[in-house]
């Protein structure tokens, strides 16, 4: 696969695959480099989940002056998001596996901020549902390429540690975006249209296009960081032919090696996988639709939950840092299977939290809740991420990334839309948004937690094959 991969790459750019020597033994980029680098993949993480929340504080003013159902606002913000990830993701994660991970990281933030401010000029729900279609474009080149340069910047002990720094920018994002997100809303509420030529802009679209700018400053320091060696698995070149034809080459953007990848290792990702999917459909959903439950449900404004759900977030996302680090490091000391574990455990009191929160008599209770079950979401997500990291081969790790948070990326945009279609089709009443969410989280959750357990035993295997070949 290395050789294949090489012969494709661009000439002045080309980063050689490495033989594998044993994680001790190989010579890992300096701690300035690996850290640079992951200083600014934080960064741009930060504004991805930044533009995300803003977006989902302002789902009722969207709903309002579109004219939007509730089917129809979840389609806003799920699936007409991920439309083009059908067709884009995996060849550009194809991309992450054989060109220089920083140009795919620097173009995939600009299409981001570039989609957001087009969601700015939008006229029409037609206009804004384009607009939403290609903001995966630029969001699935993200993810597989920044995880991919993590795991060949870090050694497997520090990998953990990096992706808890990672988790940061999901930190400032969350965490600014509802305090942010509520104060620009209260700002430009009142704002009078803007008439610029034919476009007719609200107030609140002002925020799209502030919000999208920053993208274009974080593409540019993409580019100052240091590409590293990647580290070819011996088990890794049977799944491709070692002198395919272009037309086979080709075909690898489809996906089709890091799906046989997949099969052949079937007892690990599947059951990650489907547990990620069913997770996704109620997390993605919930966290979109929290702002109208609030709205409708206790009479909150934008304002008003901005400011506690962001000082909930950043306390609950610092412990569940703290918490999941601690919590999986003294799993391995007894543990191979940690990673999954870690996430087996903290996910089933996620799975408690989310079936809870919206059956609180109070507004702050349902965030109390809703807090506690995203601190252990955070304990959850570091290691479960890493895990994906430590057995994907390198040689597809991008594309294999790509696959798994597909099934995330997917299906929690459908989940905004399924809470739509149940709140509009099966609750009927919008005052009931909660039952929506309630339905949802106790036909969904229970069953991810179940798929996740069934991993561990799968993956302890693996992580003792993998020793044996001293990967």
């Amino acid at each position: 696969m290395a050789v294949a991969t090489a012969s494709i790459a661009p000439m002045d750019e080309r980063v050689p695959a490495i033989e594998p020597k044993g994680p001790d033994e190989r010579s890992w980029p300096s701690s300035a480099s690996a850290y640079w680098a992951l200083a600014v993949i934080v960064l741009a993480t930060f504004l991805t989940f930044f533009d995300q929340v803003v977006f989902g504080m302002l789902a009722e003013r969207i709903k309002t002056d579109f004219g939007l159902t509730d089917s129809q606002l979840g389609f806003l913000a799920g699936p007409a998001s991920i439309i083009c990830y059908l067709f884009v993701g995996i060849p550009l994660a194809r991309l992450a596996d054989i060109w220089p991970r920083k140009y795919v990281l620097a173009g995939g933030v600009s299409v981001i901020g570039f989609v957001t401010m087009l969601g700015g000029v939008a006229q029409t729900f037609t206009q804004f549902v384009g607009s939403r279609v290609f903001l995966a474009a630029g969001g699935s080149a993200h993810a597989p390429a920044s995880y991919s340069l993590i795991a060949d910047m870090f050694p497997p002990k520090k990998i953990t540690r990096a992706f808890a720094i990672l988790q940061f920018g999901f930190i400032g994002g969350t965490t600014l975006g509802p305090l942010v997100g509520g104060q620009l809303i209260a700002l430009t509420g009142h704002w009078a249209p803007t008439e610029l030529g034919p476009l007719h802009i609200l107030g609140w679209q002002w925020i799209l296009i502030w919000t999208g700018m920053p993208a274009f400053l974080f593409a540019l320091l993409f580019l100052t960081v240091r590409e590293p060696q990647r580290l070819a698995r011996p088990d890794a070149t049977s799944l491709v032919p070692e002198h395919p034809t272009l037309g086979r080459r080709l075909l690898t953007f489809t996906g089709l090696d890091a799906a046989k990848a997949i099969r052949a290792n079937r007892k690990v990702y599947y059951p990650l996988f489907l547990g990620l999917a069913l997770s996704a459909l109620e997390s993605f959903g919930l966290a979109f639709w929290r702002v109208p439950f609030l709205i409708r449900t206790y009479g909150w404004n934008e304002a008003q939950i901005g400011a506690v759900t962001s000082v909930s977030v950043l306390i609950s996302s610092l412990l569940g840092l703290l918490l999941g680090g601690t919590f999986v490091e003294w799993l391995a000391k007894r543990h191979k299977d940690a990673n999954v574990r870690a996430a087996f455990i903290c996910f089933a009191v996620v799975t408690v939290c989310s079936i809870v929160s919206p059956l609180m008599p109070t507004g702050l209770g349902a965030i109390l809740v809703s807090s506690v079950g995203a601190m252990f979401g955070i304990a959850g997500a570091v290691p479960q991420n890493a895990a994906i990291q430590r057995v994907a081969p390198n040689a597809m790790r991008g594309q294999v990334t790509a696959i798994y948070l597909f099934m995330f990326t997917f299906f929690g945009a459908m989940g905004s839309f399924l809470i739509g279609l149940v709140a509009q089709f099966v609750v009927v009443d919008p005052a009931k948004l909660w039952l929506a969410l309630e339905i949802t989280a106790v036909a969904l959750l229970p069953l991810a937690t179940l798929c996740i357990y069934r991993a561990i035993r799968p993956y302890r295997e693996e992580i003792e094959r993998l020793e044996a070949l001293g990967m």
